[in-house]
C-alpha cells in the first residue's frame, strides 16, 4: 500500500474522476456495500468503486495499480467463497452496470457485466429466446459463464461458455480490449472456464436459442421412496430427449399452497423435472414419475424466466458448497446419494442434488477448459443455513458427501459450485492438460495476479 499521503490523495482524485461512488471504511454505506450473499464472510476493502461503466472500471483498475492493490470483481455477488469482497484491497462493483441488449433477428445479446440471470431471462423472453443461465435468478452473469456455465437449459443449448460470442474486458494494466475467436483468440478460450482470472469483464455477448415454451413437473416423495423416485428420474433422463433436465433434491419442505402441511419443516425428496418444450411433451416423459405415489405435484407450463426463482435464496444466508462429477449414476450410486440425503441438516435450507449432463453438453466443443464437460451426472451438496449454530453440522454434512460416492467421480469439478477446497480442486476445475496454458496467459495478461480474488491461476 502507498504511503497514507499518496494513498489519501489518490482515494480524492478517485471519488472526484469516478462517476459512480466511492466507499471507503469510514463512509456511510460502506458496510452494505461489501456485503455479499454468504452471510458467513466479513471481509473489509480498503475501498469499493462501484462502477456505473468501463470508464469507471479502467479508472478503478488505475487506481489499484498506482497504489499496488489487488482487484476482487464484482458482479452479482454469489460466489459461496465470497470472491467479490476481499481485504485491505479494492473491489470494483459492477452491480451498476446491468443493461442488456437484444439482437433477436441475430439470435445474440449483450450483457453488461453486473446483470444477474433476471436481467438476462426477463429481456430475452418477449422474443421467445433463452440461453443457459444459472439455477437462479441473482446469480450474476458475468462470473456465471466465465466459470463455465450450467443451469437447466444446457442439456438442451450447451454450457454458458459454449454460447459466448464475445467479451469486453479491462485488463490488469487498465487497458481495454475485446476477446472473441477473431480478436485475442487465445484469450478468449481462457474465458471459456478461467473465471476472472483475465480481466474485469465489463460486457459478454451470448447467443441464444428458440424457447417459445418451457414446462416443469416438480414432484414430492416421502424421502423413503426416494430411492425409487431417483431411480425412476434417472431412467426418464438417460432415455429421454435432450431437452429434459431438472434435478432430483432433497430438502425441508417450506410453507407453501401445493406443499401438504406434514411435510411443511420435514424432509422431502423432490424431483424437477424441467422440459424445454410443451407441457404436453413434458407430461409424456414425465408419466414414470408421475405414476409413482407422490404427496404432491406441480405440472404444467411455467416461464423459463420464473423457474430461474423457484431455488433463489433469501439474503443473510450462511453458506458452504461443494459438488461432484460422476461417471454414471448406478443403482449403488443411488443407494449413496440417498442416504446421504437422508442426513440432510432440516430443517434448513440445505439441499441435496443430482443432475444431469448428457445432451448438448456432451456434444460441445471438447477444446475448452472445462473437464467436467463428459460427466454424466454430478452430485451438488448445497449447505444453506441461518443460525452460525449450525455451522458445524451444516459444513460437515457438505463434507461428508464428497468422500461418499468418491467410487463414481471422475475427478473433474466445476468451480462455480465449490468454495476455496485448494490448489488441486483449481486444476481439477480446469483440466489438468490446461493448467500450463491458463498459468502463461496468466503470465502474459496479468503477471502481477492483481485479480486474484477467484480460484486463482496463478502466472507461470
Amino acid at each position: 500500500m502507498a504511503p497514507p499521503s499518496k494513498a489519501g490523495a489518490a482515494l480524492a482524485a478517485l471519488r472526484e474522476d469516478l462517476v459512480g461512488d466511492v466507499f471507503a471504511p469510514w463512509d456511510v454505506g460502506y458496510d452494505e456495500a461489501r456485503t455479499v450473499f454468504n452471510a458467513m464472510i466479513d471481509r473489509r476493502p480498503a475501498v469499493i468503486a462501484q462502477c456505473v461503466d468501463e470508464a469507471d472500471v479502467v479508472r478503478a483498475v488505475r487506481f489499484a495499480r498506482d497504489l499496488d492493490l489487488k482487484v476482487a470483481v464484482r458482479g452479482g455477488g454469489h460466489s459461496v467463497a465470497g470472491m467479490a469482497v476481499n481485504d485491505n484491497n479494492l473491489v470494483v462493483d459492477l452491480r451498476h452496470m446491468r443493461a442488456v441488449d437484444v439482437d433477436p433477428a441475430a439470435r445474440a445479446v449483450r450483457v453488461a457485466g453486473g446483470a444477474t440471470m433476471s436481467d438476462l431471462d426477463r429481456a430475452t423472453r418477449p422474443h421467445g429466446l433463452a440461453t443457459t443461465g444459472g439455477r437462479a435468478s441473482t446469480t450474476g452473469v458475468g462470473g456465471f459463464v466465465l466459470g463455465g456455465g450450467t443451469g437447466w437449459l444446457d442439456r438442451r443449448c450447451g454450457l454458458a461458455v459454449d454460447n459466448l460470442l464475445g467479451v469486453d474486458l479491462v485488463t490488469a494494466d487498465g487497458d481495454r480490449l475485446h476477446a472473441s475467436p477473431d480478436d485475442h483468440p487465445d484469450l478468449f478460450w481462457a474465458l471459456h472456464g478461467g473465471g476472472g482470472n483475465f480481466g474485469v469483464a465489463t460486457a459478454l455477448t451470448l447467443r441464444l436459442h428458440e424457447l417459445p415454451e418451457f414446462a416443469v413437473a416438480l414432484l414430492l416423495y416421502r424421502p423413503e421412496s426416494g430411492r425409487d423416485a431417483t431411480r425412476a428420474y434417472r431412467d426418464v433422463i438417460e432415455s429421454g430427449p435432450d431437452e429434459a433436465g431438472g434435478a432430483v433434491l432433497y430438502l425441508t419442505g417450506r410453507p407453501a399452497k401445493f406443499v401438504p402441511p406434514h411435510l411443511a419443516g420435514a424432509l422431502v425428496c423432490a424431483v424437477l423435472l424441467t422440459y424445454a418444450g410443451s407441457a404436453a411433451g413434458l407430461r409424456e416423459v414425465a408419466e414414470p414419475l408421475l405414476a409413482l405415489p407422490h404427496e404432491a405435484e406441480i405440472v404444467g407450463p411455467m416461464p423459463y424466466a420464473d423457474v430461474q426463482c423457484m431455488f433463489d435464496e433469501p439474503p443473510g444466508m450462511r453458506n458452504h458448497w461443494s459438488a461432484e462429477y460422476l461417471s454414471g449414476a448406478p443403482d449403488d450410486l443411488v443407494d449413496v446419494f440417498c442416504t446421504r440425503g437422508e442426513a440432510l441438516p432440516v430443517p434448513t435450507g440445505s439441499m441435496h442434488t443430482l443432475f444431469p449432463q448428457g445432451g448438448a453438453i456432451a456434444a460441445g466443443p471438447h477444446g475448452f477448459p472445462v473437464p467436467y464437460r463428459d460427466a454424466p451426472w454430478a452430485v451438488h451438496p448445497f449447505g444453506l443455513w441461518e443460525d452460525p449454530a449450525d455451522d458445524e453440522r451444516c459444513v460437515r454434512w457438505v463434507r461428508g458427501v464428497r468422500p461418499e460416492v468418491g467410487p463414481w467421480s471422475t475427478g473433474a469439478v466445476y468451480l462455480n459450485f465449490i468454495g476455496d477446497e485448494g490448489p488441486d480442486r483449481i486444476v481439477a476445475g480446469v483440466g489438468a492438460g490446461n493448467a500450463r496454458r491458463l498459468g502463461d496467459l496468466k503470465r502474459r495478461y496479468d503477471p502481477d495476479n492483481v485479480f486474484r480474488f477467484n480460484h486463482n491461476i496463478r502466472p507461470i
